[in-house]
C-alpha cells in the first residue's frame, strides 16, 4: 500500500489492545515523528520497541498490563518526556534505569503494581517530579494509617491518579478541589472510611452508580463542576448531613424525587443552577438546617416548605420571578400539600366519572346549621385574604386591558398606517435542529457552512475566507445593535464550478437559517468574483479560492462494484459474522457461512450446524439484500453435499473434505473504536474506552469492568470514528462532520490496516452515517431496522397534540402531580381460590414431580431427611429439598422427525433401531427450596450455599435453581408437594422430640386450599376458635403409654378441614400415641383440659378471615405509596420501617414499627381515614373504626389475624 503521508501529522496514537507479542512492532510508528503521547497498553510487549527512539517530541508513554522485565532502552534519549505509565508490569529494581530521572522535563511515573522492592537509585535527581506512584509492589513502605489526603491544586486528572486506593483504610477526608478532573476517580468508590470528600472546581459532568459505597461520607462538595444531574444512588448516602452543588448545570429534573430519604441532611446548597423548582421531597428532610437556592430561575416553593421546623437560613435572593407559597391556615397544611379527598384519590386510582361523583355525594348527610357555623369562620379568618386576592384580580384585569390596547397600536405603523397584511402572519413552527445546533447566532461572531450531499456542514474557524470553486456557502455573521440586541446578517455564496444542487440547497438553508433565527433580514446572494463590498468586509477583504470541491448530492447511474466476501457466522442470542478467506478450506462443518457475492447471497449450512444459526443467517442475508441491494440480490441456501458448481468456483475449487479446524474457544479480538481528532496542523487517534462510556444497569465493581459491546449512541454525527475488527476496519463519516477530518480518516484507516499484522482477506470500508452496512450494524448492540415504539403510552396520550412528545410530557406532568399513590386501597379484596381449583393445581404440580430429596442441618453440615419425617418442620433448623421436575421436549420436534425419516429410508431396520435409540428424552429440571425457620440463624443458609448448592450445581449443570424460603412464606408450589400436611414445630428437631410438655397446634387456611399449614401455638385455651381445628399432643412419662393425641374440631369449622385433621392426626403422628378425634363440647376433663391448661373463654366465631386485608404504607419511591400484600401474610410481613394498615372488617388497625419516620405516620394516617370513607361507601352496614397499635403492643382482635401469632423474631446475623 503506497504511503498516505498522513503519519508525520499525527500527535497521538492509542494501540492498546493490540498483540504485540513475539517482537512484532509497526515499523511505520517511526514516521509519526510529531508523535506526542503513545499508548500500548495491554499489547503483551516483553521489551521496550527500538522504534521509540524516533518519537523525538513523545510527552507521554503508556505501557501498562504487560510483560515488561526492564525498562532500559531508549527512554533517556527522548528530551521532552514527561509522563510514564508503566504499571502493572513485572518490573524489579534492576529494570529501572537511573538515567531517566535525569530528564528534564519528567513529572509523572506511574511504577505500581511491580516486583519493586525498594525506591528506585537516583531518585533524588528527579527534581520536577510533580506524582510517583509506587503502589501494590513487594515490600514498599505503605502509609496505611493516613487519614487526610489533600491535593488542591495540583494539576491533577484521571490519568495521573492511582486506580486504586484500597490499603488505605483509615483515610477519611479527601480534597481533589481546583483541579482537571472529568469524572470521580474509580479509586475514591473503594475507601470505607471516607467521611469528607471535596471534588469541587473540576470538570466532572456526571456521576457513577458507585456512589452509594461511600455509606460513611458526611460532607460532599461538588461546587464549579459541570453536572446536569444527580443519580438516584446519591439517596442512599444516608448519613450525608452536608451537600453542596453550587454553579453546576442542575435543572428541576436533575434532583432525583427520593432525595428525601438523606434523613441525616442538615446543609443543602444549590446556588447558581437552572433549577425552576425543587422536589416536594427535600422538604421531608427533618433536620434540614441550611437551604442555598439563590441565582437559580425558582418559580416557587414546595408548600411542605413551611413545615421545615429546624430551618435557620433560607436563601433564595436573585430569583426574579419567584413567588413563595403562602402559608396554609388549617390543618391540611400538616399533609404536605397532598389531597386526600376521596374523590380525588379515586380519580387518581383511574376510577370512573360516575364512582367519583358518586362518592363526592354520598359522604354521608350534611348539616346547615354547621355549614353556616363553618363558612362564618372561614370568612372571619380569611377577610384579610379575600381583599388581598380581589385588590389583585382588579390590577391583573387592568393590566390585561393595557396590554391589548398596546398591541392595538403597535397593528398600526408610525405613520398611522396599518400594517401590511403579511406582517401579522405567523410563522409556522418548523423544526430545523437537524442542520443548525442551538447556540447559533447566540454569540457575536461568523459561522460558515459548507453545502454537503444537500445538507449544510459546519467549517472550522481555520478555513474561514477560504472558498472551494465548485461549493456553495452559507455565511452567517451575528452582532450586536445599538440597542445591545443580537442582529443578523446572512449570506449565500455561490461557487464558479457549482452543481445546480448545492446552488438550489445553500439559498433554501440561507432561507431556513434565517426562520430558524427569528431574524428580519434578507439573506444576500454572493457569487465568486462579484461579491459585495459589505461581505469582503465581513473577511476583512481577505478571502481566497480553492480549486475542487465536494462531489454532487445528485445520483450517477453506474453499475456497482461489490467485492465478494465470506463471513463464518457464530453466536447464540445475537449472531456475529467473522470474515474468513475467500476458499474451500475455510468452511468448517459445525457452522453456517454466508457468501456474499453481491447479486447472489449464499448461505451454507454444516453436516452438523444448528438450525437457529440458519435461520438467523437467512434473516441476516434477507436485511443486506433489503437495505444494501435494494431487494435485488438473490439468496440461497445450501446444505453441506448439495452445493452447485458456480458456489465451489467462487472458492477456487471443491476440497477434498471439510474439515473442523476452528477451535472451541475461538473468540474474535475485541472491536478497538477510535475516534478521530483534527487541529491546526496535528491529528489525533485516542480510542474511546465504550466499557466505561456506557451506563451500566447493574452497578459494576470497580475492580473488574464487565466487557459490554458496542452502542450507536457513541457515534456523534459531527464526529469520525475508525472501528478496528482486527479483520475488517470501518469507517464511519457523521453526517455533520468536517470534510477535512472524513479524508483524514480516510488515509489513517488505511495506514491503521497496513501497519498491523493482519490477514489477507483484511479490508477497508467506508460508511456514512445512515447508510451503514449490515456487517458493520452487527458488531453494535441492538442496532437494526425496527421502529421503537413506545408501548406504554394509551390512547389519550396517542391522541395529543403532535407538538407533544407522549411518555416524555406524561413522565414530566407526573413528576409534579404524583406525591402520594393510594390505588391499592380501592381495588377489591383478592377472593380465595375454590377448593376444586387449588386441588387440581396441587395435582398439576404433583405430576411434573419426578421426586422429591430432603435434607436438614444437623451441627455444621446437612444430613439427609428421613421420608417419614417429610412434613414435619422446626422452627429452628433449617431443611433442604431437591426436586427434580419433568420437562417435556417440543421444540425442533417436528424437524428432528423429518431428519430422522431422511437418515433411516433405505438402511434397513437396524439404522432404523439406531436412530430411536438416539431419539431425545424428556428434559428435567432441579430445583432446591431452602427452607429456615424464623428463629433459625443465617448460619443455615451460609453452609448450604459453600456446601449442598456446589454440589448440586457439578451434578446438574445449568438444570438448577435455588429458592430461598423463610417460615410461613413458602413458595405455594414447594407446599402442594406435601399435600396439605404441612406441620410446623417449635424448637429444634431432636431436642424437640424428647420433650414432655403437651403441644398446641392449629391448623388454618389462608386464601387457598394450598397454603394450609398446621403450626405449633402456645398451649393455652384461650386460643381455640368454634371455626378452626386444632391438635393437642399430651405425652405421658409411662414406658407403655407414650400418650394421647386430640384432634379438636371446632362446631363452626369447615368439613373440609376437619377431615383433614384426622387424616393428619392419623398418619404424621406417632404410631404408639393412643389418637382421638373429639367435637366441640365433647371435651373429656381427665385429659383435654389439663393438659391444655384449665378451661378459658375462647372465640367462636372467625369472621373477620372473610375481610382480612394488610396493606404497607411507604416513601421508599420518592413518593407515598400503599401496596397490599396477599392474602397468605404472616407476622414477618410487618416491615420495622414502614406503616401496616389491618383490615379485620370491623377496625382498620394502623400498625407503627420502630423505625418509622414521622413523615410516614401522618400520611399513613391519612390514607386510613381515605380507606375508611372509601369503605363506608361500599360497605355501610359495616362501618370501621380506626385504631392505633405500636409494635409490641398488639390487641388479641389484631393478632388473631395472623396464623400462630408470636414474639417478633430478632433481626439475622
Amino acid at each position: 500500500m503506497e504511503a498516505t503521508g498522513v503519519l508525520p501529522f499525527v500527535r497521538g496514537v492509542d494501540l492498546s489492545g493490540n498483540d504485540f507479542k513475539g517482537g512484532y512492532f509497526p515499523e511505520n510508528v517511526k514516521a509519526m515523528t510529531s508523535l506526542r503521547w503513545l499508548k500500548l497498553n495491554r499489547t503483551g510487549l516483553c521489551y521496550l520497541p527500538e522504534e521509540l527512539a524516533a518519537l523525538q517530541k513523545l510527552e507521554h508513554l503508556s505501557v501498562s498490563h504487560n510483560n515488561l522485565t526492564t525498562l532500559h532502552g531508549e527512554l533517556s534519549s527522548l528530551p521532552s518526556l514527561r509522563a510514564i505509565v508503566a504499571r502493572a508490569n513485572s518490573l524489579k529494581n534492576s529494570g529501572v534505569p537511573d538515567d531517566i530521572f535525569k530528564l528534564d522535563d519528567l513529572s509523572v511515573l506511574d511504577l505500581s503494581h511491580n516486583q519493586l522492592t525498594e525506591c528506585p537509585r537516583e531518585l533524588e535527581n528527579a527534581k520536577n517530579m510533580l506524582v510517583l506512584n509506587l503502589g501494590h509492589n513487594r515490600q514498599l513502605p505503605a502509609m496505611t494509617a493516613l487519614q487526610t489526603l489533600h491535593l488542591r491544586n495540583t494539576q491533577r486528572t484521571q490519568s495521573n491518579l492511582p486506580t486504586s486506593l484500597e490499603g488505605l483504610s483509615n483515610l477519611a477526608d479527601v480534597d481533589l478541589s481546583c483541579n482537571d478532573l472529568t469524572r470521580v476517580p474509580e479509586c475514591l468508590y473503594t475507601l470505607p472510611s471516607l467521611r469528607r470528600l471535596n471534588l469541587s472546581s473540576n470538570q466532572i459532568t456526571e456521576l457513577s452508580l458507585c456512589i452509594d459505597q461511600w455509606v460513611h461520607v458526611e460532607t460532599l462538595n461538588l461546587s464549579r463542576n459541570q453536572l446536569t444531574s444527580l443519580p438516584s444512588a446519591i439517596c442512599k448516602l444516608t448519613k450525608l448531613k452536608k451537600l453542596y452543588l453550587n454553579s453546576n448545570k442542575l435543572d428541576f429534573d436533575g434532583l432525583p424525587s427520593g432525595i428525601g430519604k438523606l434523613a441525616s441532611l442538615e446543609e443543602f446548597m444549590a446556588a447558581n443552577n437552572n433549577l425552576e423548582l425543587v422536589p416536594e421531597s427535600l422538604c421531608r428532610c427533618p433536620k434540614l438546617r441550611k437551604l442555598v437556592l439563590n441565582k437559580n430561575r425558582l418559580v416557587t416553593l414546595p408548600e411542605a416548605i413551611h413545615f421545615l421546623t429546624e430551618i435557620e437560613v433560607l436563601d433564595v435572593r436573585e430569583n426574579p420571578n419567584l413567588v413563595m407559597p403562602p402559608k396554609p391556615a388549617d390543618r391540611a397544611a400538616e399533609w404536605y400539600n397532598i389531597d386526600f379527598s376521596l374523590q380525588n384519590q379515586l380519580r387518581l386510582a383511574g376510577a370512573s366519572p360516575a364512582t367519583v361523583a358518586a362518592a363526592a355525594a354520598g359522604s354521608g348527610p350534611k348539616d346547615p346549621l354547621a355549614r353556616k357555623m363553618r363558612l362564618r369562620r372561614r370568612k372571619d379568618s380569611a377577610h384579610d385574604d379575600q381583599a388581598k386576592q380581589v385588590l389583585k384580580g382588579m390590577s391583573d384585569v387592568a393590566q390585561e386591558k393595557n396590554k391589548k390596547q398596546e398591541e392595538s397600536v403597535d397593528t398600526r405603523a408610525p405613520g398611522g398606517k396599518v400594517r401590511r397584511w403579511d406582517q401579522g402572519l405567523e410563522k409556522p413552527r418548523l423544526d430545523y435542529s437537524e442542520f443548525f445546533t442551538e447556540d447559533v447566532g447566540q454569540l457575536p461572531g461568523l459561522t460558515i457552512w459548507q453545502i454537503e450531499n444537500f445538507v449544510p456542514v459546519l467549517v472550522e474557524e481555520a478555513f474561514h475566507g477560504k472558498f472551494y470553486e465548485a461549493d456553495c456557502y452559507i455565511v452567517l455573521k451575528t452582532f450586536l445593535d445599538d440597542s445591545g440586541s443580537l442582529n443578523w446578517e446572512i449570506y449565500y455564496w455561490i461557487g464558479g464550478e457549482a452543481t445546480l444542487d448545492k446552488k438550489a440547497c445553500s439559498a433554501i438553508h440561507a432561507v431556513n437559517l434565517r426562520n430558524y433565527l427569528g431574524a428580519e433580514c434578507r439573506t444576500v446572494r454572493e457569487e465568486m468574483g462579484d461579491e459585495s463590498e459589505e461581505f469582503l468586509q465581513v473577511f476583512d477583504n481577505d478571502i481566497s479560492y480553492i480549486e475542487g470541491g465536494t462531489a454532487s448530492g445528485f445520483y450517477t447511474v453506474e453499475d456497482t462494484h461489490y467485492v465478494t466476501r465470506m463471513y463464518r457466522v457464530y453466536g447464540k442470542k445475537n449472531i456475529k459474522l467473522e470474515p474468513v478467506p475467500l476458499k474451500g478450506a475455510s468452511l468448517d462443518p459445525r457452522f453456517v457461512f454466508l457468501l456474499d457475492r453481491g447479486l447472489d447471497i449464499y448461505v451454507w449450512r454444516g453436516a452438523q450446524a444448528t438450525l437457529s444459526s440458519t435461520t438467523k443467517a437467512r434473516l441476516f442475508a434477507e436485511k443486506i439484500n433489503k437495505n444494501e441491494r435494494k431487494g435485488k440480490a438473490e439468496i440461497t441456501l445450501l446444505v453441506q453435499g448439495q452445493e452447485p458448481p458456480e458456489f465451489w468456483e467462487v472458492l477456487g475449487g471443491e476440497p477434498s473434505e471439510i474439515k473442523k479446524h476452528v477451535p472451541d474457544d475461538f473468540w474474535p479480538p475485541q472491536p478497538k473504536l477510535y475516534k478521530v481528532g483534527l487541529g491546526l496542523g496535528y491529528l489525533e487517534l485516542p480510542q474511546i474506552n465504550y466499557k466505561l462510556s456506557v451506563e451500566h444497569k447493574k452497578r459494576p465493581k470497580v475492580e473488574l469492568m464487565p466487557g459490554m459491546r458496542l452502542l450507536q449512541s457513541l457515534l456523534d454525527t459531527r464526529c469520525v470514528y475508525i472501528l478496528d475488527c482486527w479483520s475488517d476496519v470501518f469507517i464511519w463519516l457523521g453526517r455533520k462532520s468536517p470534510r477535512l477530518v472524513r479524508a483524514a480518516a480516510l488515509k489513517l484507516g488505511q495506514e491503521l490496516c497496513a501497519m498491523l499484522h493482519r490477514p489477507r482477506h483484511a479490508a477497508v470500508s467506508r460508511s456514512l452515517e445512515g447508510t451503514e452496512a449490515q456487517v458493520f450494524k452487527a458488531k453494535f448492540k441492538n442496532w437494526d431496522d425496527v421502529l421503537t415504539v413506545d408501548y406504554t403510552r394509551n390512547a389519550e396520550a396517542v391522541l395529543q397534540g403532535p407538538g407533544l412528545s407522549g411518555k416524555v410530557k406524561r413522565d414530566a406532568e407526573k413528576k409534579d402531580q404524583m406525591k402520594a399513590d393510594l390505588t391499592a386501597l380501592f381495588l377489591p379484596r383478592q377472593p380465595p381460590m375454590a377448593l376444586a381449583e387449588a386441588e387440581q393445581l396441587m395435582e398439576e404440580w404433583n405430576e411434573d414431580l419426578d421426586g422429591m430429596e430432603g435434607f436438614v442441618l444437623e451441627g455444621k453440615k446437612f444430613a439427609r431427611l428421613p421420608e417419614e419425617e417429610f412434613g414435619h418442620f422446626y422452627t429452628q433448623d433449617c431443611y433442604v429439598f431437591l426436586c427434580r421436575y419433568w420437562v417435556p421436549v417440543e421444540y425442533e420436534e417436528e424437524e428432528k422427525k423429518d431428519e430422522e425419516e431422511e437418515k433411516t429410508e433405505g438402511k434397513g431396520e437396524a439404522a432404523a433401531a439406531e436412530v430411536e435409540e438416539k431419539q431425545p428424552e424428556e428434559d428435567f429440571q432441579c430445583i432446591v427450596y431452602f427452607w429456615q425457620g424464623r428463629e433459625a440463624s443465617n448460619m443455615g443458609w451460609l453452609t448450604f450455599t459453600f456446601s449442598l448448592q456446589k454440589k448440586f450445581e457439578s451434578l446438574f449443570p445449568g438444570k438448577l435453581e435455588v429458592v430461598r424460603m423463610t417460615q410461613q412464606q413458602e413458595n405455594p408450589k414447594f407446599l402442594s408437594h406435601f399435600k396439605r400436611k404441612f406441620i410446623i414445630h417449635r424448637g429444634k428437631r431432636k431436642v424437640a422430640q424428647g420433650a414432655l410438655q403437651p403441644s398446641l397446634y392449629q391448623i388454618r387456611t389462608n386464601g387457598s386450599a394450598l397454603c394450609t399449614r398446621c403450626i405449633q401455638i402456645n398451649t393455652d385455651s384461650s386460643f381455640l376458635n368454634s371455626e378452626f381445628c386444632f391438635i393437642l399432643k399430651v405425652p405421658f412419662e409411662s414406658e407403655d403409654n407414650q400418650g394421647i393425641v386430640y384432634a379438636w374440631v371446632g362446631r363452626a369449622s369447615d368439613p373440609d378441614e376437619a377431615k383433614l385433621a384426622e387424616d393428619i392426626l392419623n398418619t404424621m403422628f406417632d404410631a404408639s400415641y393412643s389418637k382421638q378425634v373429639i367435637n366441640e363440647g365433647e371435651e373429656p376433663e381427665n385429659f383435654f383440659w389439663v393438659g391444655i391448661g384449665a378451661q378459658k373463654p375462647y372465640d367462636d366465631d372467625a369472621e373477620y378471615m372473610k375481610h382480612t386485608r394488610l396493606f404497607r404504607c411507604s416513601n421508599e419511591k420518592g413518593y407515598f405509596a400503599v401496596t397490599e400484600k396477599c392474602s397468605d401474610f404472616c407476622q414477618d410481613d410487618l416491615a420495622d420501617d414502614d406503616i401496616m394498615l389491618l383490615d379485620n372488617g370491623q377496625e382498620v388497625y394502623m400498625w407503627v414499627g420502630t423505625q418509622t419516620s414521622q413523615v410516614e405516620i401522618k400520611l399513613s394516617l391519612k390514607a386510613c381515614q381515605v380507606y375508611i370513607q372509601h369503605m363506608r361507601s361500599k360497605e355501610h352496614e359495616r362501618p370501621r373504626r380506626l385504631r392505633l397499635v405500636r409494635k409490641g403492643n398488639e390487641q388479641h382482635a389484631f393478632t388473631r389475624c395472623f396464623h400462630a401469632w408470636s414474639t417478633f423474631r430478632k433481626a439475622l446475623a
